[in-house]
């Protein structure tokens, strides 16, 4: 096999104030060709197969972001923007990584990438399961899911839960591990469409409501009648400040996510209902996966045996596999913004 010499990428031309622009004489992002480098003792060379598609990668771009409140550096101008990943290896200087092996890492928007191979982790294919289930729900979206009910809110089966962003990645994992792992009394999912919610239901939510719908708030407090033990927030913005006048005191939240604020750097929507926080003695739990990222491999195998039993539902309504051309990388990454997916969004590069 000939080894290639360059690659593409797609890199960040500049910081976007808003929503990242796509088209246009001062797009976001900017289409290059570069030369590989020659592997070092210890790197593997990854060709980029699948990426995944993740709200948090808004917040490395942002131009008020800080490097030191970060949890892991920004993208710079002029750098590879950083993405997830399935990739095959096509060289390896790592006998631990053998050429041919699949693996999932952060290879960011690049055909091709250099990459240590103690920052990949070799896939063990599952029959019956599509590999790309590993930047999904036995991926880190799984294991944030995991994680955050059992080590962060510590959820148990006398606590009611609400979840937003229900039918997301993060959301569809939450919602069954909630219900069938734990044995949470109620689970209640929000999410944007009504087909979404039939979905987020067929999954294990005792029910789940339409945020977008003129009833919202009032179908919200039925379901929460008596409130509710815990609010998993995959959204931020207006939906967390009302589910703080749904929480029963001592209440919890894992603040997981803010997808509602991203792209309004000059327009964040704040918390008018605050003060709930002290008269009902709530707890807002923010955390971070990578704080708990060496329990990944132990907490992918535990979620594999569950799907194995038939706990979880793990299938192709699970996620959402674009295939996409190497051009087109950054139309594919701006669906989750409008809402556009089901379960995770894969990137498939077209070969």
């Amino acid at each position: 096999m000939t080894l290639p010499t360059e690659s593409r990428r797609w890199v960040l031309r500049e910081k976007p104030y808003g929503e990242p622009v796509l088209g246009g004489d001062k797009p976001t992002f900017k289409l290059e060709t570069t030369d590989i480098p020659t592997l070092k003792d210890g790197q593997v060379l990854l060709k980029t197969l699948y990426l995944s598609n993740d709200p948090a990668q808004r917040s490395w771009i942002s131009p008020l972001a800080q490097k030191e409140r970060l949890y892991l550096p920004p993208v710079q101008v002029g750098n590879t923007m950083s993405s997830m990943g399935i990739a095959r290896v096509v060289e390896s200087r790592s006998p631990k990584v053998a050429v041919g092996s699949l693996v999932t890492g952060g290879p960011g928007w690049s055909e091709y990438s250099a990459q240590d191979a103690e920052s990949v982790s070799v896939i063990t294919p599952q029959p019956g399961l599509p590999e790309t289930h590993f930047l999904g729900a036995l991926g880190l979206p799984g294991f944030t899911a995991y994680y955050a009910l059992t080590q962060i809110v510590k959820a148990t089966s006398k606590d009611a839960i609400v979840v937003s962003g229900a039918a997301g990645a993060v959301g569809t994992m939450v919602v069954q591990i909630a219900k069938k792992m734990i044995g949470c009394r109620k689970v209640i999912g929000i999410a944007g469409t009504d087909e979404k919610c039939r979905w987020v239901e067929k999954l294990g939510a005792d029910v789940c409501v339409n945020y977008k719908s003129p009833s919202f708030k009032e179908d919200l407090t039925k379901e929460t009648e008596g409130f509710v033990e815990i609010y998993f927030d995959n959204v931020g913005g207006e939906i967390l400040d009302f589910m703080l006048t749904r929480l029963a005191k001592f209440g919890r939240v894992a603040a997981s996510g803010t997808i509602s604020n991203y792209n309004k750097d000059s327009d964040i929507t704040g918390l008018k209902n605050f003060y709930e926080v002290v008269t009902m003695r709530l707890q807002i739990l923010g955390f971070i996966n990578i704080d708990w990222i060496d329990h990944l491999s132990e907490v992918r195998a535990l979620l594999v045996d569950e799907w194995k039993k038939g706990t979880l539902i793990i299938g192709d309504e699970s996620e959402m596999v674009i295939e996409t051309e190497f051009k087109d990388i950054p139309r594919t990454w701006m669906m989750l913004y409008s809402g556009g997916n089901t379960g995770k969004l894969v990137t498939k590069l077209k070969e």
